[in-house]
């Protein structure tokens, strides 16, 4: 029995996988994202650039590559110190994958300098900004008052520093009372229990109280240890308090930000307690009882929370929701990029549609005309008024003076002053008394009135 050629059929050709490029692009970012979860990178930073979301855009680069790096908000804000092009810094992160260019990039966690330190290099960077918007300027520093009924201090109850100032502000003064906001002075946190602290201070009762002056200030340190005094939030908000700031921190050799913004600068806390008052032979201590137990048990409790909260955002299906929303927020920056360059084109060709009418209408603009008019007939107008005005002042003065010489002939005016006229009986004006004889009646007209009389006797002038 023969075999048929049709019969054996062979196929050499391997089954193809056709991807989406959303599919390949999802792909290789996995694959990535697996194998370069942490890695180190050192480089120039350059092309830095800030979105208004928070993320931070820039790149790395050495003497023959360059790699795309984006820090997102989360991990900017804990940033010490500011990027600047140029700047040679070592960088931690993990590799991902923009899907919507199809570029791969370093999405940083950890951001160094090389060289000067992270805290040095951002003390610098802040000192000058600050110091460039006046924030240093001794004109806008407030005088400290020579004798303040009620002091406000902020710092941690638990450190040297206190003891040293109450016991010297006990030695120097009597009536003095002192107001103690417990703070932390170092750590994540410090910073903005001591900027509520200023705002408690700053704000009237039953919110605040109010102090005279305000001593903020710990023992000494590292620079570590110091650096809740470099934070530009704590700067600002001591430059924005209403009430006078001393700053009271470390030694005398430790500078912090925090000295270059308050009214007045003390070498040591101790030397704090002996620039804010006048002596005097005795002190009463004053202090308001503090609620510190009820705040240490809110602390632990936030902590604990937050404990939690990290252990839960490791979980696998918050990375991948954390990749969503990465790939989203910049996805959003490219949208609003367009959006704003669309919104200027537009400005541009609506300018442009304006002005060529507007430059034709110039040509004939009537209001020059208009204004040189309108004065020519101003001052017509004055004048023809001004003649006017004078003549009718005249007349005005010509009538007054006949009206005062017709009240002077009034006879009414006569009456007025006690006067009367006498008639007969036919109504004659009798003008000498030989006109009447006894027995005959006469009327006499008064001001007000009329009287009827009988003549009895005559007796001629």
């Amino acid at each position: 029995m023969g075999i048929s050629a049709n019969q054996f059929q062979f196929n050499f050709a391997p089954a193809r996988r056709i991807y989406r490029v959303s599919e390949l692009s999802r792909v290789i970012r996995e694959k990535l994202e697996a194998e370069f979860t942490d890695v180190w990178v050192e480089g120039e930073v350059s092309n830095l650039r800030a979105a208004s979301s928070g993320i931070l855009y820039f790149t790395l680069k050495d003497e023959t590559a360059q790699l795309r790096c984006v820090c997102f908000r989360q991990f900017a804000r804990y940033l010490k110190f500011r990027p600047e092009d140029g700047l040679l810094v070592t960088a931690r992160g993990r590799i991902s994958v923009y899907e919507a260019r199809g570029e791969y990039q370093l999405a940083v966690e950890v951001l160094e300098p090389r060289g000067l330190g992270a805290l040095q290099l951002a003390f610098e960077q802040l000192k000058r900004r600050l110091a460039a918007e006046g924030l240093f300027d001794a004109a806008r520093k407030k005088p400290l008052p020579k004798l303040p009924r009620r002091i406000g201090i902020i710092t941690s109850p638990s450190g040297a520093a206190i003891q040293d100032i109450i016991r010297i502000l006990r030695r120097r003064h009597e009536n003095l009372h002192v107001v103690i906001y417990p703070t932390r002075v170092q750590g994540e946190g410090a910073a903005e229990e001591m900027i509520e602290a200023l705002r408690f201070f700053n704000l009237a009762p039953p919110q605040g109280m109010p102090v005279d002056v305000i001593i903020l200030g710990r023992g000494g340190g590292s620079i570590e240890d110091l650096w809740a005094f470099n934070e530009e939030k704590l700067a600002r908000a001591i430059a924005a308090s209403s009430i006078p700031v001393m700053s009271a921190v470390g030694h005398e050799t430790d500078f912090t930000i925090a000295d270059f913004v308050a009214d007045l600068r003390a070498p040591t806390p101790s030397a704090a307690a002996e620039l804010v008052i006048e002596t005097q032979e005795r002190l009463t201590e004053q202090i308001a009882t503090l609620e510190d137990d009820l705040r240490k048990v809110i602390r632990y409790y936030l902590l604990r929370q937050r404990q939690q909260l990290t252990e839960l955002v490791a979980h696998r299906g918050f990375q991948t929701l954390r990749t969503l929303l990465t790939q989203a927020a910049q996805h959003s920056d490219d949208l609003a990029d367009r959006l704003t360059e669309a919104a200027r084109e537009a400005l541009r060709q609506a300018r442009r549609r304006w002005e060529q009418p507007h430059a034709f209408l110039a040509h004939f603009d009537l209001r020059a005309r208009q204004e040189r008019e309108r004065l020519r007939l101003n001052r017509v107008s004055a004048a023809l008024v001004h003649p006017i005005r004078l003549l009718l002042a005249q007349k005005r003065g010509r009538m007054e003076s006949l009206r005062a010489e017709l009240e002077q002939l009034n006879p009414a005016a006569i009456l007025e002053r006690g006067y009367a006229i006498v008639f007969d009986a036919a109504g004659k004006v009798l003008k000498d008394a030989t006109q009447v004889a006894p027995g005959q009646e006469i009327t006499l007209r008064l001001a007000r009135g009329r009287l009827a009389a009988h003549v009895d006797k005559v007796m001629p002038g």
